[in-house]
């Protein structure tokens, strides 16, 4: 039974169910009570903070009112607001009740509904979200355990080295560019290992000019670093000469290029870290051996994909898989206008990165889906874009992964060519 349509959250709640709108904040959250049809048990919010004697203080509040009342189910409500609500989520779910999201966007727009008022205040708020859920305008969240929160949770940390990864890389950049712009032309990747020696003791083009040819390929000797001699000293040496990057601040410059130096090997190892880490969480995932049959696709596709989708048993169909990456199909028609289709961008960000990487990698690396990719964008009929066609590809991977890990077959390339293959393509 599929029990995310709007039809079947409106039917879970009964004239038994007690309805708890809850404003989220970072130390101290508002609560109000209502029933099915909206009738308020409450004269003013509860006030309640962010620590285990609040969250009692309100299990204490729900099960009194519900036991004045004759309610049997209780569904609390709340904006997903930052991370501020994960403690009390997981209390909520701990004891037994299932916590529910409303959308921000949507308390917004219909904060207006009975006071015609854009005022937003502590005890306004928790009505809103009350009245939404009881219009079954809500969502289930999913709260990770066991091995899933393990792997998202790592996941995240390799997100966030990357990210540093990448702002000294972004740095590095503009350090060669101001003091040794010549560099990239000797060496165009700043992880190369005879140049790395160098500048650890030579870092500018005046030092380097000092060492000398000699002085550059004794470094190298010295380490016995293979594929590096006199030649590449010498363009090295050269290329320093004729350096127009500045002199001035010569300390600070050698400094800063040190420390950026370091800080890259740092970030480097913990990413290194990270992958093997996720890797072994991985191995406990059922069927990850079938996905990684796949040419083109990796150990970070896989691991960012587990991380946004969790247990993929809770999903009914690939739709709402789809749904949840922002790829759900947008139409623009109206009466006889006909406007261009596109995606909804309402999800997991990171989801739909993690798509559109690997259908990168696998019109690149995968000849199948590079056919797929090329009928998409040759075809007679609706033809699509470049990028439309990756992001229908980055869909065909979604589906791919979830009839893989839910019902454990392997990958068949004939299969997903007979899926897709027109008449037309045939012919040709």
């Amino acid at each position: 039974m599929n029990y995310n349509t709007q039809n079947a959250k409106i039917a879970s709640i009964t004239e038994k169910t007690l309805i708890v709108g809850i404003d989220v904040g970072s130390e101290t959250h508002y609560a109000r009570a209502f029933d099915w049809r909206n009738y308020e048990y409450t004269r003013k919010p509860l006030e309640f903070s962010n620590t285990e004697a609040g969250f009692q203080t309100f299990k204490a509040w729900m099960e009194d009112i519900a036991a004045k009342h004759g309610k049997t189910a209780v569904i609390p409500g709340m904006e997903p607001t930052g991370h501020y609500w994960f403690a009390l989520g997981k209390f909520l779910q701990d004891t037994g009740m299932k916590p529910v999201h409303v959308n921000p966007h949507h308390v917004k727009k219909s904060k207006e509904l009975d006071d015609n008022n854009p005022n937003k205040n502590d005890r306004k708020d928790p009505k809103t979200i009350a009245a939404l859920v009881n219009e079954g305008r809500f969502s289930y969240p999913y709260i990770p355990t066991g091995i899933y929160a393990e792997i998202r949770s790592l996941s995240n940390l390799r997100f966030q080295t990357q990210d540093e990864l990448t702002r000294i890389k972004n740095r590095l950049a503009r350090w060669f560019a101001i003091y040794f712009p010549e560099y990239k032309d000797v060496y165009g990747d700043l992880k190369a290992v005879s140049g790395r020696m160098v500048l650890k003791e030579a870092p500018l083009p005046e030092d380097i000019r000092k060492l000398g040819v000699e002085g550059v390929n004794r470094i190298w000797r010295d380490a016995k670093l293979r594929g590096a001699g006199m030649k590449r000293a010498k363009t090295l040496v050269t290329a320093a000469e004729h350096s127009v990057g500045s002199t001035e601040a010569p300390e600070a410059a050698r400094m800063e290029l040190k420390n950026l130096l370091a800080d890259m090997d740092v970030y480097t190892a913990r990413q290194e870290e990270l992958l093997r880490n996720i890797e072994e969480k991985l191995k406990k995932i059922p069927y990850i051996d079938n996905l990684l049959s796949i040419k083109g696709i990796g150990m970070v596709t896989i691991s960012g994909f587990i991380a946004e989708v969790g247990d993929i048993g809770r999903f009914d169909n690939p739709k709402q898989l789809q749904k949840l990456a922002g790829y759900a199909i947008v139409a623009n028609d109206s009466g006889k206008h006909n406007g261009e289709s596109r995606i909804s961008y309402r999800g997991r960000k990171r989801l739909r990165y993690v798509l559109y990487e690997a259908a990168v990698s696998l019109v690149g690396k995968n000849a199948e889906f590079r056919e797929i990719h090329e009928y998409y964008r040759t075809r007679k009929e609706n033809p699509l874009k470049k990028m439309q066609s990756v992001v229908a590809v980055a869909c065909k991977i979604l589906r791919i992964f979830y009839t893989i890990l839910t019902k454990g077959v392997e990958y068949d390339p004939e299969k997903l060519l007979g899926d897709i293959r027109r008449p037309q393509v045939r012919a040709a």
